[in-house]
């Protein structure tokens, strides 16, 4: 199987994970597998609750680059893996894991994606979603409030004590490595571009994909 590894990077709150779902809706779930590198955080069940919450979850150290890359090269060559499932709401490891099948067209996406050279040269495209600090930040509020049950005092202190230093140093550099960086856009009206461009790879495995 010829796989093509599309890589969807960007700031927390940019619209990645919503992107992804799009393009999976559109092309096709058998046709396509997802990857997500916020999966691959480490686990801190060793620490207590209150130190787990202070740990820097935005710093390329916190996530397990290692097995990610494992996985990453055991789905190019065709192969299927199982993606660790991880708890938000608890900082940890849930023990439970998620078969990615592999497919011809491999979406990967995290916010530290191309902070990482050798995760960087395994995409064969990638796009950089470049989206205001205001916008990331109002998103991320909904998201850690409604889905992950955390306080919006706290998710304003962590965004200004982490996310947004960290995202300065390690995640915005990485726009340099991508073959696009996309302003902000309708997730839809980008979905639907990109699906023009990447809905060979389901007939083809990524031959000629991005020919034209």
């Amino acid at each position: 199987m010829g796989v093509f590894v599309f890589g969807i990077c960007g700031g927390s709150g940019a619209g990645k994970t919503t992107l992804t779902k799009r393009l999976v809706e559109r092309l096709g779930a058998t046709e396509t597998s997802v990857l997500a590198f916020d999966a691959y955080y480490r686990d801190l069940s060793h620490l207590p609750f209150a130190e787990r919450r202070r740990r820097n979850f935005d710093h390329p150290d916190s996530l397990d680059s290692d097995l990610f890359i494992q996985h990453l090269d055991a789905l190019k060559q065709g192969l299927d893996a199982d993606m660790p499932v991880y708890d938000f709401s608890t900082h940890t490891l849930s023990g439970r894991f998620e078969r990615v099948s592999a497919a011809p067209l491999l979406l990967v996406e995290g916010i530290l994606l191309l902070a990482f050279e050798e995760v960087a040269a395994r995409m064969d495209y990638s796009i950089f979603m470049d989206v205001p600090e205001d916008v990331r930040l109002r998103r991320r509020i909904q998201r850690d409030v409604s889905e992950r049950g955390r306080p919006e005092d706290h998710v304003r202190r962590q965004f200004a004590a982490t996310v947004a230093p960290m995202h300065d140093a390690y995640v915005q550099p990485g726009r340099h490595r991508a073959d696009r960086v996309v302003s902000p856009v309708g997730v839809d009206q980008l979905a639907d571009e990109l699906v023009a461009m990447l809905a060979p790879s389901t007939a083809a495995a990524g031959s000629g994909l991005l020919a034209g």
